[in-house]
């Protein structure tokens, strides 16, 4: 029978690499994690990992376990901080996740109050998962997935918070910079700067370039708001952001945001959570603030 401590070994030997290292990490000797193993691939009758020198690679039955112990250790271990906080008398801990790079300094102005609002709550914010922003929600390890493209599935509710324009930023001395707005074909020889985001999740290729079947020359990407829009400063590309943003730096760079078509491009700061935390009261209470802190 597979047990939890069978997947907790799993689990560790595939993030210290090594019988020793886990064992360590386990509070186990290396022997009876060993023991352990040995009696898991007798009782599924086929082996969990293979030796290759000092190295252990897991076997196909193996990784299929160990994507189990991914899926399932983290809802026991958030139960468990759970009801040892309820235990305490203690409010809880919000786990926020980012799927949206230019979202930090917004959210930070959210953190803020909150904190002072639930001094009995922590705040984590996390901006890398190893399944996705979906998945982090459905594995319990993000209990907030701050996104501005919702997947709506079941088991999960969208809140849109805060409504914001998505603008293309240029420098000042850009021959687009006069202009009101700008159309995709005027952009087809330049260098467009982005996060690291998969082209078909960057609105102003699906929204914008896409649709009028025309792209920029080149597309670099950058990790930082800051480099990106001090490459941008210096005449090395354009970048699309959203204006709100773009306004906060453009008191110290020479940049000047414009229109993405006539009508522009208006998007939305959703929160997403599962639905049986709506009865969660310091959850609940996040996105209200949420909707409530304005930029500027």
């Amino acid at each position: 029978m597979i047990e939890r401590h069978h997947l907790e070994i799993l689990r560790a030997v595939e993030r210290h690499g090594s019988l020793t290292a886990a064992a360590e990490q386990l509070h186990l000797t290396q022997s009876a994690l060993s023991h352990a193993v040995r009696k898991l691939e007798q009782q599924l009758d086929t082996p969990v990992w293979l030796r290759e020198g000092r190295q252990l690679r897991f076997t196909q039955a193996g990784s299929q376990l160990l994507g189990l112990a991914n899926r399932l250790l983290p809802q026991f271990e958030h139960a468990e901080m759970q009801v040892r906080q309820i235990a305490r008398g203690q409010r809880g801990s919000l786990r926020v996740g980012m799927e949206c790079h230019p979202c930090y300094q917004w959210l930070l102005k959210v953190v803020g109050p909150y904190l002072q609002y639930w001094p009995d709550v922590d705040v984590d914010v996390k901006q890398e998962f190893q399944f996705g922003g979906m998945g982090a929600l459905f594995g319990h390890d993000i209990d907030l997935l701050v996104t501005p493209d919702p997947l709506h599935k079941p088991g999960v509710c969208f809140e849109p918070v805060f409504d914001y324009e998505q603008v293309l930023v240029v420098p000042e001395g850009h021959s687009l910079a006069g202009k009101a707005w700008v159309e995709p074909h005027q952009l087809e020889k330049e260098t467009l700067i982005t996060y690291p985001v998969a082209v078909e999740r960057l609105d102003i290729f699906t929204r914008f370039f896409l649709p009028a079947h025309c792209a920029p020359a080149r597309h670099k990407t950058i990790e930082t708001t800051d480099i990106m829009l001090q490459m941008v400063a210096a005449g090395r590309g354009v970048s699309a952001l959203p204006r709100w943003l773009v306004d906060e730096y453009a008191r110290n760079l020479p940049i000047t945001a414009l229109k993405l078509g006539k009508e522009g491009m208006p998007k939305q700061i959703f929160l997403g959570f599962r639905e049986r935390d709506e009865s969660v009261d310091y959850l609940t209470e996040f996105v209200k603030l949420a909707r409530e802190v304005r930029w500027g």
